[in-house]
């Protein structure tokens, strides 16, 4: 190769590694430049910019510099770009992402316990579900997976909503309408026994095969919060929502055990204030995205159809499900829920 060839390559290539490294940069929040004596956390999830989450955790970032005088921050990695959920969770319990933002139903496989999440009917409503998160039995929780030494440590709970059913072409006021009905369901034990239970066929689907599938006749409806209804556009092609709210499942914010136990009293301290404020804006935040998506569906030139059904033939039908659950940790966890 020619020398002046040789030079050519090299200017080329430093341009494609430059360009590729400002691309990272740019994809990611920065919050400290090197050798600024700060201790930088790594914090992933895979929702995108305008999620309440992502927002929440924004906030976080901006009171933990704040209440640490910038002695501990924050570098904010959202939609996935650590990998997905699986891979996220097990690189925080090595302690390679310091932090994470998922789904309890995520973290299952790794500490069962969370399966009381899954359950339905376990909480009275949406004051209740966070008198318990807020309450003695939600903090066991944030330290369940610490105790069991599975490498994670909680930090605090983000509102994920109450789950409901909705419905291309049959309304839905009791569980009897759901018989013979193909529900689209996320491929989990428990969901699939509560489907069942009421009377449904429950068909698991990945989740971006849901439109398609309802719009096709595959399925006859699915279950998922408000924001999601309306965000997924499943809205146009289900035209009725009926919010019987069988199930509240939290998203959650975790953290390395190996990291948690690197920090100093005070340092743990700044992180549990400022996730405890995130954990509260992001509550408000999702609020108001519950209240705007039941707003827009019922403007839409095809209005979605809003049901809100009598609970207690719902609640009736799966407690079965639940009395199954007796004489077992989750059974217990059941109880001291439903009577706190």
């Amino acid at each position: 190769m020619k020398k002046e060839n040789y030079k050519l390559m090299v200017g080329l290539l430093a341009v494609v590694f430059g360009v590729l490294a400002g691309i990272v940069t740019a994809s990611r929040i920065v919050t400290a430049p090197a050798g600024s004596g700060a201790r930088i956390l790594k914090l992933s999830h895979s929702l995108d910019s305008k999620h309440p989450i992502q927002m929440a955790v924004l906030k976080m970032q901006e009171d933990l510099d704040r209440i640490s005088g910038g002695k501990l921050k924050l570098d904010i990695y959202p939609g996935a770009q650590l990998g997905n959920e699986r891979e996220v969770i097990e690189q925080v319990q090595l302690g390679a992402v310091d932090i994470c933002a998922y789904s309890t139903s995520s973290i299952e496989s790794f500490c069962s316990i969370f399966g009381v999440f899954s359950m339905p009917y376990i909480f009275r409503d949406s004051d209740h579900y966070w008198k318990v998160l807020n309450g003695p039995i939600g903090k066991s929780l944030l330290d369940a997976p610490y105790n069991e030494k599975v490498g994670l440590k909680g930090l605090c709970y983000f509102d994920a909503g109450a789950r409901s059913f909705y419905f291309s072409k049959t309304p839905i006021h009791k569980p009897s309408d759901l018989k013979g009905k193909k529900i689209r369901v996320i491929n989990s034990k428990v969901s699939m026994s509560m489907i069942k239970a009421m009377g449904g066929i429950p068909t698991p689907l990945a989740w971006g095969e849901i439109y398609t599938a309802m719009q096709q006749g595959l399925i006859d409806g699915a279950e998922n919060n408000e924001p999601s209804f309306f965000s997924s556009r499943h809205c146009e092609v289900a035209k009725y929502l009926s919010l019987d709210e069988h199930t509240r499942v939290p998203d959650m914010l975790f953290m390395s055990k190996k990291v948690w136990d690197s920090l100093g009293k005070e340092q743990r301290g700044w992180l549990k204030e400022a996730a405890q404020l995130a954990s509260d804006y992001e509550r408000k935040l999702w609020q108001q995205k519950t209240v705007e998506a039941l707003d827009k569906i019922t403007k839409m030139d095809k209005p979605v159809t809003i049901i809100r059904p009598d609970k207690k033939p719902f609640q009736e039908s799966v407690q079965p499900l639940l009395d199954a659950k007796k004489g077992t940790a989750i059974g217990d966890l059941i109880e001291k829920i439903r009577n706190f």
